[in-house]
């Protein structure tokens, strides 16, 4: 492990978990602190939509697909499809509601969008992602297997690269940056999975937006403009632009209780130890 100035380091509140685990910190510069294995390929589960939905940034930001032409249900397009907003069902294409009402997760409605941006493209989605996320970010260990909403594996030393663009774009123009990963509908109503009724409930486009949603995986510190995602098989991510951190966590438990509870004290320690300091030197993940 590699710790940080306060010596076992803010990735040390991880030892709270009752399973294994592994994260990484980044600034700007590159990793900070980084504990236990991180070239385990891990299934990411909805983590893969913040991949898809840079796919389809890069997509958008070449002109290729429009965030506003029809996708989906009747009365939806891409950007509904992205934000969670089409009225589609969690994991089917049956339609609970017209289009912008209320925050509606679906995989389907992921699943959904990469399909319309291969109808554009005419690339297999997955290949789109190898070519224009994984390669380009010096990806080597992304398994891509189906679905674009939950499909996806990888070790945390590869999401962290992906997180280190994040933290500062090279793929993507500025304002297709800020699209993606602001509030899209940012007044809706709806559900986010694992803790309940959010009003309002804010979503980016792949992303979700931490706003002020309470509770939250989280740290009750991060500010709301952080952005990112996790996955019900227990890996997350998060990019807070006001700390100038990110975040990446793997544990070997479907998520539950304790994620809730030790998530929002990691993401605390994490800020705590590294939010308000100033440019350090980078580590290598070993």
């Amino acid at each position: 492990m590699s710790a940080g100035a306060g010596g076992a380091g803010a990735l040390a509140a991880l030892e709270v978990f009752s399973c294994e685990t592994a994260g990484i910190v980044l600034g700007p510069e590159g990793v900070r602190e980084n504990r236990g294995d991180l070239h385990r390929e891990r299934p990411l589960r909805s983590v893969t939509k913040s991949l898809t939905g840079y796919g389809i940034a890069i997509a958008v930001d070449r002109g290729l697909v429009d965030l506003d032409q029809p996708a989906g249900p009747e009365g939806s397009t891409l950007r509904h499809l992205l934000a969670h907003v089409s009225g589609y069902f969690y994991e089917s294409d049956g339609v609970l509601m017209a289009p912008g009402r209320r925050r509606h997760y679906s995989n389907f409605g992921i699943d959904e969008a990469a399909r319309a941006v291969e109808r554009n493209t005419g690339i297999d989605f997955g290949e789109w992602i190898r070519q224009e996320v994984a390669e380009p970010l010096g990806v080597t260990a992304l398994r891509w297997d189906g679905s674009p909403s939950v499909g996806g594996f990888a070790p945390l030393a590869d999401l962290a690269l992906f997180v280190g663009e994040l933290m500062r774009p090279t793929l993507v123009g500025a304002e297709t940056f800020t699209t993606f990963t602001t509030p899209q509908f940012p007044a809706l109503v709806g559900i986010m999975p694992g803790f309940g009724k959010q009003d309002p409930n804010p979503f980016g486009l792949g992303f979700e937006v931490r706003g002020d949603k309470t509770p939250h995986w989280t740290g009750r510190t991060n500010a709301p403009s952080t952005f990112g995602h996790f996955g019900m098989l227990g890996t997350m991510f998060w990019v807070d632009p006001a700390a100038r951190l990110g975040l990446v966590v793997g544990t070997d438990l479907t998520f539950c209780d304790e994620h809730r509870e030790v998530l929002p004290v990691v993401s605390d320690a994490v800020v705590a130890a590294y939010g308000h300091t100033s440019h350090r030197q980078s580590r290598q993940c070993t």
